[in-house]
Formats: structure tokens, sequence, C-alpha cells
């Protein structure tokens, strides 16, 4: 019998099923493996005892486990053993994390042995931590060592459905039976990212070989004619073209429009500091070059208007900086786009696996990954300062607190002329 109830996901009215799901329940079955709240061996005995009810639950029980409060905790202080202890899995990978994360209160309870703050980063920089995770880093290199191997070598009317079949399952064995990373959720990432992107691409290398041709973006307008926006490439897009040979000129832009992002800052700053009822920009309609430039005119000569004046001109000094910066960053992205269109005529076929394989379709997937990997120190972060948060105040301590602040609230209002 097998209980798949909780493993779906949620689609607006709708729970469907995922990849991982489906393989996890014919794996199940076809393997006959007993998975604790998952499924059971259930004997012909044992359904006639229940007289042939065939309710999942009377066989399966998969409620996840009550957050139980402690009380004594609470009276006392202290996180108790028992909630430490359901975090076994992360101890048997780090045993030592343990003993740097707690130490001894009393028989059955715990304190925190480092400041609350200090968890996440003692987590993270633990050595056996570190240790774990190069390993994870190791065993994703390794297949992604031996994929990128396989899918440089496709041909041209390969089966891209038969690819997806092996590389999965490649994957999901790869991460078979290793410590606090489920490999169905592995396998998980890799089958989204197929039905994304890989999968259409690897459609187009199957029809067309590796092939980089870019085409131009025609868009009819409300006339209906027909306008250019530009070009695209679907089996390399230009960020991957620029990123591997124009990443210089990606930089410069970059602080162009750092440089941009600041100065409009500035005068957002300055906008709100001076355009209250009395500030210097109240008496506009709207605050741009024009109606600055008209104002500097009104008030042009007048002694007493000097300091709005000098507040003006800085506007105006930095409005055309940002002009500037805006014509410098146009010039500059239309010259990398330029740079990038040129290059793709000149695209070997090695540069364009290079491309697809490596900068595109492995590096995509490996940050999906990788991102299980902050996901298991998280949950552990998460779940340590929610123990320490829980038991840090003892009750005595909170009623004392209570009734000194009651005191001082009384004192307050006698002062004040209340009768208590």
């Amino acid at each position: 019998m097998i209980d798949a109830s909780a493993g779906y996901m949620k689609d607006g009215p709708k729970n469907r099923l995922r990849d991982m799901d489906l393989h996890k329940i014919v794996d199940v079955f076809t393997r006959q493996l007993e998975i604790p709240k998952y499924s059971r061996m259930v004997s012909i005995e044992e359904i006639e005892k229940n007289e042939f009810n065939l309710n999942l639950p009377r066989y399966i029980d998969n409620q996840v486990a009550e957050d139980i409060q402690d009380i004594e905790g609470h009276l006392r202080g202290g996180i108790p053993c028992t909630d430490v202890d359901g975090l076994q899995p992360y101890w048997e990978v780090c045993p030592e994390l343990r003993q740097t994360l707690f130490k001894a209160n009393r028989p059955g309870y715990l304190d925190l042995a480092i400041p609350k703050g200090s968890i996440k980063s003692t987590i993270y920089n633990h050595p056996e931590f570190v240790t774990f995770i190069e390993s994870m880093n190791s065993l994703f290199a390794e297949w992604q060592e031996s994929a990128a191997l396989r899918l440089k070598n496709l041909q041209p009317a390969f089966h891209p459905k038969a690819l997806i079949q092996e590389l999965s399952e490649e994957l999901l064995t790869h991460y078979t039976g290793k410590p606090l990373i489920d490999n169905y959720h592995v396998y998980q990432h890799l089958m989204d990212y197929w039905r994304e992107t890989m999968q259409d691409d690897c459609y187009l290398i199957a029809a067309d070989g590796w092939r980089a041709e870019t085409s131009r973006l025609l868009v009819k307008n409300s006339k209906g004619k027909e306008v250019d926006k530009g070009w695209v490439c679907d089996l390399v897009p230009r960020q991957f073209v620029i990123a591997r040979y124009f990443a210089e000129e990606q930089e410069a832009i970059t602080r162009l429009e750092a440089e941009l992002e600041s100065l409009s800052a500035r005068m957002s700053e300055m906008e709100e500091e001076h355009g209250g009822e009395e500030g210097v920009f109240s008496g506009l309609d709207k605050v741009n070059k024009a109606s600055v430039t008209a104002r500097l005119k009104e008030i042009k000569g007048e002694r007493e208007s000097k300091e709005e004046a000098d507040l003006l001109r800085e506007w105006l000094k930095l409005s055309g900086d940002e002009a500037d910066l805006k014509k410098s960053h146009k010039e500059a992205a239309a010259n990398l786009d330029q740079l990038a269109y040129g290059k793709y005529p000149s695209l070997s076929e090695k540069e364009i696996k290079t491309l697809v394989v490596d900068d595109k379709w492995l590096a995509t997937i490996a940050a999906a990954i990788h991102g299980e990997m902050d996901r298991i120190s998280q949950t552990l972060t998460r779940r340590v300062k929610e123990l320490a948060e829980r038991y840090e105040t003892p009750l005595p301590e909170v009623n004392s607190k209570v009734a000194e602040l009651e005191a001082k609230v009384n004192a307050h209002l006698q002062r004040m002329g209340m009768e208590l």
C-alpha cells in the first residue's frame, strides 16, 4: 500500500503530481519498497482483521509529528534534549556541530552555546558542515562532467525523450542514499528545467544540429506595419555570448547603470527634502529641466533668492549629468548589442556547444541543485533559532518583567494624579 497524498504541487484550485511524485510512486511499487509514513507491504491476514477495509490510514500513519511545547522548559528554561535529538540526521553528518551549538543545562535540557545572532554563521563555517558542502559539490561535479560529455556529443536526429530518460535516471541514482538531500528533489530540478527550456533546445539541435542563427524580431504595430524590435537566438541567447566574449563591455554598462541610479537617488532626495509647503520645489507644477530653468529666470538678480537659485542650479547640474549618462548608456548598450550580434556568424560548433551545454544548461541546473544545499543549512538554522527563542525566557522571568513594567506604569499614572 502506498499513501502518496502528501506528494503534490498546488496549481490554483488543483493539486498536480510532479515528475518526482510520479517517479517515486512507480519506484516504490515496482521495487516493493517500504518507506515509513509512505508505503507498507500489508498481509492479507492484516486486511482480513480489518474486515477487508482498505482505507489507507488503517495501515499507514502519514501524520507529521506534532511540535510539542515542553512545560518544564517554559517554566525553568533550557531547550529539551528531545527537540535537539529530532535533528539527528544533521548530527550524523556533523557530530561535533551539536556540541558547538549547544551546552549542558541540567539533565534532559540544553542551552544555546553561542549568541543567537551567530547561529547561521556558526553552522555555515563549521568545518564539518563545510566538508559536507564540499562533498556535495564534488558529487554534482562528477555527474556534471559525465553529462557534459554526453550532451556535447549529441548528433542531429537524436531522440530527446531518450536523452532525458537516461540523464534523469543517472542523476536520480547518483544522489540515492546521500545524507540530508532528497534525490527526488534533485531529479525534479532537472525535469523542471527540461520542460521550461532544455527540451526545446534539444529538439532544435535534433532538427538542425549545433547552429546558433539569429533572427529579427518583427512585430506588427497598431497600423499593421511590421516594426523591427531587435533580434533573438533561441539556442544561444545573447546574454551568454556577452558573458563569455564581452564581459568588459558589460561591466562598463553596469558601472554606468550604478552611476545613473546614484544620480537619480540624489535628485529624488533633493526633491523630497525641499518639496514641502515652503520648499524650493513646492511652487513648481512639475520638477523638470524646463520648469527649473524658468524659475531661475524669474528670480535672477534677487538677493533674497540666492539660496533657492543655488539649489536649483545644483539640481540642473545633476539633471544634465543624468542626461549625459543616459546618452552614454544608450550608446554603450547599442554598441554591445552590435558586438554580440556580429559574433554569432563566427561561432564554431565547439564554441556553440560550450555556450549551450556549459554556460546555459549545466550552469542553470547547478544553481538549482546547489540551492538544495542552501535549503539544508537554512532549515537547520531556522530550527535551532526557533528552539532558542522558544525557551530563552522562563515563565518566572516573564512574570517578573511584567510586574516590573506594571509598577512603572502605575507610578506614572499616580504622578498624573490618577487614583489606583
